[in-house]
């Protein structure tokens, strides 16, 4: 029997620091908790929903609806409890297999917006045009009719300025009558003593969320390409978009032009005073 080490004692120490690494809901968890804020508290910072929080803390990402979606709760979640998110996500994608290189989601609606759309024939400057044909042959044939009744007061010694101006004017006034577009508040209108809020998935799908004013869920759940939700409350609708950049709004009758971007989360809240960003 010799004294030293023997060749089990010589082999290098394990790294312990991965298997003390906590996970991802342990972290925001205790974090939470180390600030004294509840989980209520979390969910009115954030806006997310509570029943999300506690799967998250839990370490089931299922209820995010999508990897895309569980990276932005994650993001704002940590934010809330005052943690980086960046070593977060970084174990997010190394346990869930990182993020899908060949098709990313920001290229996947640039791609979508890009690609030219099937239209019908346009009925509406087809009407016009018809209407501007009949107005041109009705003025064409009033005006051939005074011509030959001019000839003939020529020949009698008689002026024909009467009918040269009866006839003018029906030419120069028809054309105004044309029909004009309609707006975008007679295409989205809303009564005036509730908030109205439409969304409608215009370049590709997104989750949304939608509360009134006492919290009370409106909707939840995947708005698929061309599909469209209307909410309405007496003081206010809050909205969470998965994805807002193929989202188009009308609030109160009005279209929001914002400039999201593809793949961003938006959390609104529109009012009566409205439109203005939330």
């Amino acid at each position: 029997m010799s004294i030293g080490n023997s060749p089990e004692d010589e082999r290098p120490f394990e790294d312990a620091s991965e298997e003390a690494r906590p996970s991802i809901g342990r972290a925001l968890r205790q974090a939470r908790i180390a600030r004294g804020l509840t989980v209520d508290d979390v969910s009115t910072a954030t806006r997310v929903r509570i029943a999300i929080i506690h799967a998250i803390e839990a370490d089931d990402f299922t209820p995010c609806g999508g990897d895309v979606y569980a990276r932005g709760h994650i993001r704002t979640l940590a934010r809330a409890v005052r943690l980086d998110p960046a070593p977060l996500i970084e174990q997010f994608e190394a346990t869930h297999g990182g993020r899908p290189a060949p098709t990313p989601a920001a290229p996947l609606f640039e791609a979508e917006r890009i690609r030219p759309e099937r239209r019908g024939p346009n009925w509406t400057a087809a009407m016009v045009a018809a209407i501007v044909a009949v107005i041109g042959f009705v003025g064409f044939t009033a005006v051939k009719g005074d011509g030959g009744g001019t000839k003939e007061q020529v020949a009698d010694g008689t002026t024909p300025e009467a009918s040269t101006s009866a006839s003018a004017v029906p030419k120069n006034d028809k054309p105004v009558d044309i029909t004009p577009a309609p707006s975008d508040s007679a295409i989205a209108a809303a009564p005036q003593d509730k908030v109205t809020v439409q969304v409608t998935a215009t370049d590709g799908r997104s989750w949304i969320s939608a509360k009134d004013h006492n919290g009370r869920l409106l909707f939840d759940g995947l708005l698929k390409q061309g599909e469209s939700k209307t909410f309405q409350d007496s003081q206010k609708v809050n909205l969470v978009l998965g994805d807002a950049g193929v989202i188009q709004l009308y609030v109160n009758g009005k279209k929001i032009d914002d400039d999201f971007r593809p793949g961003a989360v938006e959390r609104l809240t529109y009012t009566k005073g409205d439109p203005q960003v939330g």
